[in-house]
């Protein structure tokens, strides 16, 4: 029994969820990982999973095993890149991922610059609004928004960005400027999920923090159509501080600035474990000082 090839097929069950997921992301047939899998088991004398018709739930031994396997085919790889030259030329593949507004406004034409650069390395970029496990799903490095758990990733401040609420020149005109949150109340307001709620618009930090009631007159999906929304002079909204700066001056004003709540904190996370391919510290020195140049010109 190959025993690295045993432990790459029962991560990716683990992983899958299944053995016939398993088998069609390796491209083997679910015979071949069936066998596989009992051998394992064979070799080692105990049951690493239970199987049910829908899932698999792995044992306290398999637990163990898995996380074993891990560092294990990591360690394997980690080894294969260095004999490759992988640290001792910037080359290969790099996996990356943002959240989709903020990767699509300014990381891809960081990615689109460093490819220009570095002819040899090749970018998948992963746009995806939710947290990404870098280890799980084979990430190199992530751009996260907001403040991060302790764990043993780790992160390269960028820089921040805000939680703003605006309106258009002609929405003021006519309805007036609020000077405070509780001004909202006689305001129509339009408001992305996700961001706040429909109900109430939380205001300030710590002791000073504030919920006050809100009128949506209109609830969307995308910061997109809030912004358009707002620009229409429907009413009010709260976007982040980068989804406003991208739109030509005069078609927002910002107001309730004293009152916003913490700034969110920007960061590239990355696994950062033994020494870090050339590739992946190339990217590093290059995003990170591009990224603070525009969050920095994002602060309207």
């Amino acid at each position: 029994m190959d025993r690295l090839d045993a432990m790459s097929v029962l991560v990716a069950v683990v992983e899958t969820g299944s053995l016939s997921a398993a088998a069609r992301r390796i491209g083997s047939p679910l015979s071949t990982v069936s066998r596989k899998i009992s051998d394992l088991e064979a070799q080692l004398g105990t049951r690493l999973f239970i199987r049910s018709s829908r899932s698999i739930v792995l044992t306290e031994a398999g637990h163990s095993y898995v996380a074993a396997c891990r560092r294990i085919l990591a360690d394997v790889e980690e080894a294969e890149r260095a004999a490759s030259g992988e640290y001792s030329a910037p080359k290969g593949d790099l996996v990356i991922t943002a959240p989709v507004v903020f990767g699509r406004l300014h990381v891809l034409p960081l990615v689109t610059a460093f490819l220009t650069r570095y002819p040899e390395i090749d970018i998948r970029l992963m746009l995806v609004d939710r947290v990404v496990h870098l280890l799980d799903e084979h990430v190199d490095v992530a751009l996260r928004i907001g403040s991060l758990p302790d764990s043993s990733l780790i992160a390269i401040r960028v820089g921040e960005i805000r939680r703003v609420v605006c309106g258009s020149p002609g929405y003021f005109s006519r309805n007036g400027i609020p000077q405070t949150p509780r001004d909202l109340a006689g305001h129509a307001c339009i408001t992305m999920n996700g961001l706040a709620s429909p109900s109430a618009w939380t205001f300030g930090a710590g002791k000073s923090e504030q919920s006050v009631a809100v009128r949506s007159r209109l609830v969307v999906n995308t910061a997109e159509a809030a912004i358009d929304a707002a620009i229409a002079g429907l009413g009010l909204t709260r976007v982040l501080s980068y989804q406003v700066a991208v739109r030509p001056d005069g078609l927002l004003d910002i107001v309730l600035r004293d009152f916003e709540p913490a700034p969110w904190q920007v960061s590239l996370v990355h696994a950062g474990q033994g020494l870090l391919p050339i590739k992946l510290r190339a990217f590093l020195d290059f995003a990170a000082p591009r990224l603070k140049a525009a969050l920095s010109g994002a602060k309207v």
